[in-house]
């Protein structure tokens, strides 16, 4: 077990991404892709407000919903859930009132007391970032969120955030999500580690996995027909990403372990890096998943991962 940033929340280095639950997992899947993450030591779930509001017939709120669901029914212990507010189509931006009323929504579906981690999940240019902190402030207040973090925020952001905080009292926020993989690299690890390691917070990195790519599944730029991720992923399959893709499977190899596995292994192994996040619509993914929690690759190993995937990033 670790521990994000500065709070008391322990969790399995590993969030399990709730993005495709009510979208390319049903009631049944998800339940069962929960109870293997659960079974096998799994204990921190991310998910947002919005999901799936893109999905024709579906309004947002699905994965909170079904992972409610799923609370109730199995009320497993010490499970850490971090969801998202100001991308639901009813609850856009992140005015004080619209937070509130987001947050308050978001427990209702959920079912608990309180929302353990609670992320900005895009920055608002139309809302003063003081009226933003003063209303996580005040959910924290009064019991409704335990822990603050943000989501898609430049490091200057994230800076004047957390001068604000600090001036008016509120709680720092304790992690930053932002998109990090083998293949996406620069941005972060050149702007948002140093803020992460200045004020002790934790990084929980989304498309760990870059939809798929990492998984070794797409070896060809054409995806027609595929999975609606599959597009996403099939744009990476260039010459050097391919060859990543390949040192992946080379070093995996030694240890017994698959490309997933070791992509999320190399993600884990880098600075202020908590628990990476990767979703699984299908039951039989989830072990590979775990297994990324307890791989510890060698510095040489991840000294090769990374210099192979320097040619693969976007």
């Amino acid at each position: 077990m670790t521990r994000i940033g500065r709070s008391d929340l322990d969790i399995l280095p590993l969030s399990l991404g709730g993005n495709v639950f009510g979208w390319t997992a049903d009631r049944d899947t998800s339940f069962a892709v929960l109870d293997a993450f659960h079974a096998g030591g799994g204990n921190f779930i991310d998910t947002a407000d919005a999901y799936s509001a893109w999905v024709p017939g579906n309004s947002g709120g699905e994965s909170e919903t079904l992972i409610g669901e799923w609370l109730g029914s199995r009320r497993p212990e010490n499970v850490v859930v971090a969801t998202k507010v100001s991308q639901h189509p009813d609850f856009r931006g992140l005015g004080a009132q619209n937070v509130r009323a987001a947050a308050e929504a978001s427990l209702k579906r959920l079912g608990v007391d309180a929302i353990d981690l609670y992320y900005a999940h895009f920055d608002d240019a139309d809302t003063p970032l003081e009226a933003t902190v003063a209303a996580f402030a005040d959910l924290v207040r009064d019991g409704l969120v335990r822990y603050v973090a943000v989501s898609n925020y430049t490091a200057e952001r994230v800076r004047e955030w957390i001068s604000l905080a600090e001036a008016s009292g509120a709680d720092l926020p304790i992690a930053i999500q932002p998109h990090y993989n083998l293949v996406h690299r620069t941005e972060v690890e050149r702007d948002i580690v140093p803020v992460a390691q200045q004020y002790g917070m934790s990084l929980v990195p989304y498309y760990a996995l870059a939809s798929g790519f990492l998984t070794g599944k797409y070896r060809s730029s054409d995806a027609t027909g595929s999975s609606p991720r599959a597009e996403g992923a099939a744009k990476l399959a260039t010459p050097a990403g391919l060859a990543l893709i390949d040192a992946l499977e080379q070093v995996g190899r030694a240890h017994d372990a698959s490309i997933a596995t070791t992509a999320l292994a190399w993600l884990r192994a880098q600075p202020t890096v908590v628990a990476p996040i990767a979703s699984a619509s299908k039951v039989e993914q989830v072990a590979d998943l775990l297994a990324s929690a307890s791989l510890e690759l060698t510095a040489a190993e991840l000294a090769r991962l990374s210099a192979a995937s320097e040619p693969a990033q976007d």
